[in-house]
């Protein structure tokens, strides 16, 4: 390649060596010319090596591994070197990526990867038959991942793992609501915890979209930082006949907020008129025993260890009612300073409710006491807070 060591550079993450762009690691935005890299993006790559390898363990098909928009193919590779896979397909539009995933294979001695230049759809659409499926399919995308959704569940084998990106963020936080219907099917609303409902308008769609297509999509991880949101979901060739779909109810009056299959007007506690997002996906997020199982796998890896306190936080809300609640939200209410995190968990644990921290917000919980029973034992956190003070 001209100019070869001029423009790029050996980079290691994990356990693999990857040729990258210069550029995208020292501009504050990585260029898409000549080719895509962003070296923030790594703790997202390292939960998706968790994640897969997690599902690898124990799937018994044939293991085969679809990018359909890999950039220098960061995720794939690191797939193809870190983890156990039989086949590996490698697929984007822009040939100078291609050429640099290339190298990067040679680099790391891989001999199980296809190199594919297509459009991802015209990429994923060759692999939605019969045994040409892949076990899992990746679409990591700039912006909205919706365009994709027909496609990458077509080309996702009967229990294989479908994962995608957004990172459109504007759109599913609600500051352009048309957008997010056109392309998600749903309308969010401003509130603290916008990168769940995001994530649950991403969830929605792709539940949609397996409807139609007569298979059932099931949430297995998801996983959020400041510039993306990503869903782990495994797809099963049967219909869904689970109620699974519907919306969020917030008072911004008083705070409540619930799930419910059919839209309500009126808030259950203050009687105020609810704001109402959806639809959307209401059921649970996170899959208890393939938690577990990625706190098994991330010990064996070369990963951030952030990713594996962010793992646990997980487990921890497995079972947990939907949406959080955070500590500013709640001291800002009662107009005080708020406590520690720990002592409001334990405090409504001690008063019947159930609670867990959340890997949403460092200062969330989640718990399904109200936002009245909230208020009530966060006074008592507060009170023994300044008391012990």
């Amino acid at each position: 390649m001209k100019d070869a060591n001029e423009l790029f550079q050996e980079i290691i993450e994990g356990d693999t060596k990857l040729l990258v762009p210069k550029k995208s690691l020292t501009e504050k935005v990585p260029p898409i010319k000549p080719a895509f890299f962003n070296p923030k993006a790594k703790t997202n790559r390292d939960f998706s090596i968790i994640a897969y390898a997690a599902f690898l363990k124990k799937f018994e098909g044939p293991k085969i591994f679809l990018e359909s928009l890999s950039g220098v193919g960061a995720r794939g590779l690191r797939v193809a070197n870190e983890l156990k896979i039989e086949k590996m397909k490698i697929n984007d539009l822009n040939p100078t990526a291609l050429e640099l995933a290339k190298d990067s294979s040679i680099l790391n001695n891989l001999s199980n990867i296809e190199f594919s230049e297509k459009e991802a759809c015209v990429f994923l659409n060759e692999h939605s038959r019969k045994g040409n499926r892949g076990s899992v399919v990746d679409i990591d995308p700039f912006g909205s991942p919706a365009a994709y959704f027909d496609c990458g569940i077509r080309a996702t084998m009967h229990g294989g793992i479908l994962s995608t990106a957004a990172t459109d963020l504007q759109v599913l936080n609600g500051l352009f609501q048309g957008a997010c219907k056109r392309k998600y099917g749903g309308v969010p609303i401003r509130v603290e915890y916008g990168n769940e409902m995001a994530i649950r308008l991403i969830l929605g769609s792709l539940r949609s979209v397996a409807a139609r297509l007569g298979v059932t999509m099931i949430p297995m991880f998801v996983e959020t930082e400041m510039h993306y949101y990503r869903t782990y979901t495994k797809i099963l060739n049967r219909i869904d006949q689970e109620e699974n779909l519907g919306y969020i109810l917030h008072c911004k009056n008083c705070g409540h907020r619930k799930t419910a299959i059919e839209q309500q007007q009126k808030c259950d506690l203050c009687e105020s008129k609810n704001s109402i997002a959806g639809p959307l996906w209401i059921g649970k997020i996170f899959d208890k025993e393939f938690v577990k199982s990625m706190i098994e796998e991330s010990s064996n890896l070369k990963i951030q260890k952030s990713c594996e306190k962010t793992i646990h936080k997980c487990l921890e809300e497995t079972e947990m009612p939907g949406f959080y609640f955070t500590l500013d939200e709640i001291a800002k209410k009662i107009k005080t300073s708020p406590p520690k995190l720990e002592k409001v968990i334990l405090n409504l644990k001690e008063n019947g409710f159930t609670s867990s921290v959340t890997a949403f917000n460092p200062t969330g919980f989640r718990t399904n006491a109200n936002i009245n029973e909230i208020i009530r034992i966060f006074n008592l956190s507060s009170e023994t807070h300044t008391n012990t003070v």
